[in-house]
């Protein structure tokens, strides 16, 4: 989304004092350098512990008694794959600085990574002397990418402590606190791995002086005030700012050169969301034709055989919970006839796939006069929820009856959510891209901080799912969507 200008091609501009100096600035290049080489080390021991974990849980559950490794042997495999790990670790672009999309797309990595790897690992040990065990297989298979991710997520949490010290972080103005740059503020305060805090608006707009942002969400931890007027290099120094974003699409030529030239008089970066007559959302494909490079739109498509897959993890997973949850849906319907009265189902008309309507279930959580199509809630304390519809709504456990839709083939695990009819009516262009695959009952907009506002008007999630979609990706929602409703948020 952000496209930077090099501070090297500011070469007409004139230069004067900047706040930030040659030496914070290398203190900061090196702070990032460290963090990318204490990942990578963590990354190896990580996997090599991983392996050890394996190793020990493989004989203590007793199933290798009648093989086992040299000591030697298993050590010398282990530092190779861990080795081969990190590799394909790098090569899918982990030690890059970037947005870490609510962590979605970091255990995306991982898991896909893993996968990988063990793949490649399996036929060379049939091309080795080293012995195949494969209960071992299996649980280093299984341990492996949980491992590796819990351990992303603890270096996630140090790099946050560490930026909250002041430590390799690069202020940031944003130019624009419209609609675009709201969205701007809030990724790079969500993405701390980019080491970019975000201190500040310019906007033209006087109406806004004055006034505060705040990262959109529930919970308003971040804000930053609006100051009137373009960029100008006495404020990027005065806040000390060694980046600035353009954050309005539809600026012009001239007031675009003008807010670059005074970043750039401040010894500042730029990077601005692109203008152009083409959607963001637009799938775009890039070939190389002799050094002729030629774009083609197109509508997106997911990888070949993945609609296959996808169903059947859907049929196979939703098959699975229904037989293990069987007691909790007796114990939440109860709950729910003994709290109000009325049924503990509840159905109504959703839009799914290419505007098909179908019947969704939910247990119900509001009481039975509450209008059937409405907006739905925004907040806990809404007088239309039940005692028990809270909890059921915290947890995300009215969704549960879902499964059947995912069974009858209407819905999907993961996929944008359906809506109701009368909300789709009113989709504009961008909005229907929505109807593009089938509705799912979790997605990433469920997993961001952004389901507090209604579901159509935050679609950049769904479009970006749509537009990506991969086993691995769902897999990844998944895993974050249990956790998310164990914590009971």
């Amino acid at each position: 989304m952000l496209s930077p200008i090099p501070i090297q091609d500011r070469a007409s501009a004139p230069l004067l004092e900047a706040s930030i100096s040659s030496g914070d600035a290398t203190r900061i290049g090196r702070f990032e350098a460290a963090v990318v080489s204490c990942e990578v080390i963590a990354d190896f021991f990580t996997v090599i512990l991983a392996a050890v974990f394996s190793y020990a849980a493989y004989y203590s559950l007793g199933l290798g008694k009648h093989a086992q490794y040299a000591s030697r042997e298993y050590l010398f495999a282990v530092l190779g794959f861990a080795i081969f790990f990190v590799l394909m670790l790098d090569r899918s672009g982990a030690y890059r600085r970037g947005n870490s999309l609510l962590h979605v797309k970091e255990t995306e990595r991982v898991l896909r990574v893993s996968t990988e790897s063990f793949l490649v690992v399996l036929p060379v040990t049939f091309l080795t002397r080293f012995y195949f065990l494969r209960w071992l297989f299996l649980i280093a298979f299984l341990s492996t990418p949980l491992i590796v991710a819990l351990q992303k997520h603890a270096i996630y949490i140090v790099i946050r402590f560490l930026h909250s010290k002041g430590y390799g972080v690069r202020k940031v103005m944003i130019y624009g606190a419209g609609y675009t740059g709201r969205r701007v503020f809030s990724a790079l305060v969500r993405s701390p791995k980019l080491g970019l805090s975000p201190v500040a608006f310019f906007d033209d707009d006087s109406a806004r002086r004055g006034t505060t942002v705040f990262e959109l969400g529930y919970q308003h931890r971040r804000s930053a005030p609006v100051l009137h007027g373009p960029p100008s290099t006495e404020m990027l120094l005065r806040h000390g700012a060694s980046h600035l974003v353009i954050a309005i699409p539809s600026i012009t030529q001239r007031k675009f050169l003008q807010a670059a030239s005074q970043a750039f008089s401040a010894g500042a970066r730029v990077s601005f969301v692109p203008s152009h007559f083409l959607s963001s959302d637009a799938a775009v494909d890039y070939t190389n034709i002799d050094g002729l490079l030629l774009s083609s739109l197109g509508r997106p498509q997911a990888p070949p055989g993945y609609e296959l897959l996808k169903r059947t993890l859907d049929l196979v997973l939703s098959a699975v919970l229904l037989l293990v949850t069987a007691p909790l849906w007796l114990l939440i319907a109860i709950l729910i006839r003994r709290d109000s009265p009325g049924p503990a189902l509840f159905m109504q008309k959703r839009v799914g796939r290419e505007g098909r309507v179908f019947e969704l279930y939910k247990f119900r959580t509001m009481y039975v006069d509450t209008p059937s199509y409405n907006y739905s809630p925004k907040t806990a304390d809404d007088q239309r929820i039940t005692r028990v519809g809270k909890y059921l709504r915290r947890t995300s456990l009215d969704e549960l009856p879902q499964l059947l839709n995912v069974i009858k083939g209407e819905m999907s695990l993961v996929g944008p959510r359906p809506e109701m009819p009368f909300i789709v009516e009113r989709y504009n262009e961008r909005q229907r891209q929505r109807l593009q695959v089938k509705p799912g009952i979790t997605g990433l907009w469920q997993l961001s901080a952004d389901r507090a506002y209604l579901i159509h008007e935050n679609i950049a999630y769904d479009i970006y799912y749509i537009n990506n979609r991969r086993l691995f990706l769902d897999l990844a929602i998944l895993i974050h969507t249990l956790v998310f409703a164990m914590r009971g948020i």
